[in-house]
């Protein structure tokens, strides 16, 4: 088994696991469903495709929440592109500023097709939705007999510079992880209708699944301690 690691960082991102009507929300990390979908497009998967999906659908999934960005909302109007009649007006919301570690494990052979997919897109990758484009490369890297717990903890915090400039005086990053639960975690699972079935666009289907939080202590590779200052210390220089 194999894990490939993906940095998802864009000016906005949005991953939606459900939407009503005119009103289309965003989870606060991205969804197993968006990140397939990302990594079938850069392999040229076509939508109605479901036997070409399967295998990628079957990989266990998870993600670092490593900049949790900001939830904005934007009021979106469209026309129609045949007639021009005015669409009804839509309330879209959207993660500014965020960064996250998505993690896929299984085998080693699709991996690391899909890695390659990575780099040689057939079609362009987005953050849940085609108007959120990422700040490329996209790849961190293919991992030979890793665990998927195990690479989520051990990649590079991937947090931007301005962001990482703010903990610059600690020694640790507490970050939370969101992934699929084993067999023996269901009890303590949450459930989110995110496991695709078909992308196929007159038909999407996904199903269930199930996923655990938690959190985990890296090291912070910005690290830098401010010299100690005690006011004491002159007061000792004199009476000596």
């Amino acid at each position: 088994m194999s894990v490939l690691t993906l940095r998802l960082a864009g000016p906005l991102q949005s991953w939606g696991a459900s939407a009503r009507f005119t009103r289309r929300t965003t989870e606060s990390a991205p969804t197993k469903s968006g990140v397939i979908g990302l990594l079938a497009a850069a392999a040229g998967i076509e939508r109605g495709d479901d036997n070409a999906l399967e295998p990628l659908a079957a990989l266990r999934f998870g993600v670092r929440i490593d900049q949790p960005g900001t939830r904005v909302r934007d009021f979106h109007t469209a026309h129609h592109g045949v007639t021009g009649k005015s669409m009804p007006l839509s309330e879209r919301f959207y993660l500014a500023d965020a960064v996250f570690v998505a993690a896929l494990e299984g085998d080693h052979q699709l991996l690391g097709e899909l890695h390659a997919a990575l780099r040689t897109p057939v079609y362009p990758p987005f953050l849940g939705r085609r108007s959120c484009p990422p700040c490329l490369p996209i790849e961190l890297g293919l991992h030979d007999r890793e665990s998927l717990e195990d690479a989520l903890r051990d990649e590079v915090w991937q947090a931007s510079p301005w962001y990482r400039k703010q903990h610059r005086t600690r020694n640790e990053i507490e970050l939370t992880v969101l992934r699929e639960a084993h067999d023996h975690e269901h009890d303590s699972a949450d459930t989110l209708r995110d496991q695709p079935l078909s992308f196929a666009a007159a038909h999407r289907r996904h199903t269930l699944r199930t996923h655990v939080s938690y959190s985990v202590r890296i090291p912070n590779p910005s690290a830098r301690h401010l010299p100690r200052h005690d006011p004491f210390d002159a007061l000792d220089e004199e009476s000596a």
